[in-house]
């Protein structure tokens, strides 16, 4: 498939990979197994978004509550982030890929952190696709700094407070510099958002996919995306006024 068998094609795609811990229990294996697996997924669907023509890719791959879980499970994901990152540097590099995090960076370990802005570094100039993971990110959280960021200027005088409407906090925001998200994917078959992109799912569509993200493929995404295609994007106005403005 390519993008002009898709010609509404979503500029931003955000997605929830979940379902990695179901699949491999359902599996009588560890939970780590199905991580693994997953992290074949990301590598599909990363490819099949660059070919396709997508702008931009944010997946959501370790949130700021997966910090409770499992040491063991914690140090297996991050050993798993750091190879990921190894692994995918040339084909990053070679694709014209910018790689991007969103979250608290900082709270990484070395190992995983050091690989990781050493490529986001290199690729720096890339402009293919922009492919972002979400590392120990919350959407709250997200939005907390944000406004934290804002407080600080308006105290050091830089900002006045009747200046601050959505769009000035929304440039605090790490993903000030994506396109909007048009549309975000859960896998697994759970209904919910669970912290990711609060502030950006405002206008995004909205799929909910009943496969496990181990086993979530291309052919999944091409689904996902011809539904988009359907999908009357009003962002609060009517389907009249649509109508109307595409006539001039």
């Amino acid at each position: 498939m390519t993008a002009t068998d898709l010609p509404d094609l979503p500029r931003h795609v955000g997605i929830i990979m979940d379902g990695n811990g179901r699949w491999a229990q359902l599996r009588d294996q560890p939970r780590l197994s199905g991580h693994k697996a997953g992290a074949e997924t990301v590598r599909d669907i990363t490819r099949a978004s660059r070919e396709l023509g997508i702008e931009a890719l944010t997946l959501y791959a370790f949130s700021s509550q997966n910090w409770a879980r499992p040491v063991d499970e914690v140090a297996g994901l991050m050993e798993l982030l750091r190879d990921f990152v190894i692994d995918e540097r040339a084909e990053i590099l070679d694709n014209g890929i910018r790689l991007e995090a969103l979250g608290e960076i900082e709270r990484l370990p070395a190992l995983v952190r050091e690989p990781l802005e050493e490529l986001r570094t290199a690729s720096a100039g890339n402009t293919k696709m922009v492919l972002t993971l979400a590392l120990s990110y919350g959407g709250r959280e997200s939005i907390t700094r944000a406004a934290r960021a804002a407080a600080r200027e308006i105290v050091a005088g830089t900002l006045r407070v009747e200046d601050l409407d959505a769009d000035k906090l929304g440039s605090y925001l790490p993903t000030a510099k994506l396109p909007a998200l048009d549309l975000l994917i859960r896998t697994s078959g759970e209904q919910r958002i669970s912290n990711f992109m609060l502030w950006e799912v405002a206008y995004a569509e909205l799929m909910f996919v009943d496969v496990l993200w181990p086993e979530f493929r291309r052919a999944h995404l091409y689904e996902c995306l011809k539904a988009y295609g359907t999908r009357e994007r009003r962002f609060g106005l009517t389907s009249a006024q649509l109508a109307d403005s595409s006539d001039v």
